[in-house]
């Protein structure tokens, strides 16, 4: 399996810090934010990963990634996402380096507290379809919610105002090569973009969709807010960190 990190976007919420570099170069404590969503990846046994990113400060994740020696890659790749069609338009440009094999896709301002490991070999078992790893949350109505039915995802309704479950899907991701084709079937949202849900849900349709739920703590770094928690949460409890 290989791995895919979505580190696009103009990271508009955290302005002027995203003036000068991308989001997921700015700092979580005291390591890049990019280094979290590689190590969540590599921890799962995933050497092989490509970054999908985009903007004018694309350059700076070679300058700071380099070859991806220092966590031990296998091979580290690039690909540029123009402009903001999506989660699932950027995944599309995963197609060549997936190359038939199943990815594992990490949004690159996910941390967690500690690894999907399990959930990866699961996949690598599963054989086919997909698998979402869902967390219980205070404010789903933020989130895509998933409703969980004896183990099986039912469905997934993307903010929905009074959810059914507080499972909220969070940002890992993982596919067969069947995904490609689903991305070339997606019409845009009412925000003009190509949307991650409305593939699970074409999972959900194939009755190949399972989920996992996540273990130990998740947030995301988009915020000023979630910025400053995910800095606090993992000086306080660690995380899947490139020194842990």
């Amino acid at each position: 399996m290989k791995g895919v990190v979505l580190a696009g976007g103009l990271g508009s919420r955290l302005y002027p810090l995203t003036k000068i570099t991308n989001k997921h170069l700015l700092p979580v404590f005291d390591q890049p934010m990019i280094y979290y969503p590689i190590q969540c990846l590599v921890n799962a046994g995933i050497t092989d990963i490509l970054i999908v990113t985009g903007g004018n400060s694309a350059g700076h994740f070679l300058q700071l990634l380099r070859n991806g020696s220092d966590f031990g890659l296998a091979r580290l790749s690039y690909a540029y996402q123009e402009g903001e069609g999506g989660i699932a338009d950027a995944l599309k440009l995963a197609e060549e380096f997936a190359d038939g094999e199943p990815i594992c896709v990490v949004l690159g301002d996910n941390i967690i507290e500690r690894n999907i490991k399990k959930a990866a070999d699961d996949f690598r078992a599963q054989g086919k379809g997909a698998k979402i790893m869902l967390k219980e949350v205070h404010d789903p109505h933020r989130f895509g919610v998933a409703t969980v039915t004896d183990g099986k995802v039912v469905k997934i309704v993307e903010k929905p105002k009074e959810p059914e479950t507080n499972l909220a899907v969070i940002g890992i991701y993982m596919y067969d090569n069947e995904v490609f084709d689903i991305c070339r079937t997606l019409k845009p949202s009412d925000r003009g973009e190509l949307e991650i849900t409305d593939v699970n849900n074409e999972y959900v349709r194939r009755g190949t969709l399972t989920c996992e739920v996540l273990d130990g703590w998740w947030t995301d770094a988009g915020t000023f807010e979630s910025l400053y928690r995910s800095s606090t949460l993992v000086r306080d409890g660690g995380a899947n960190r490139m020194d842990a």
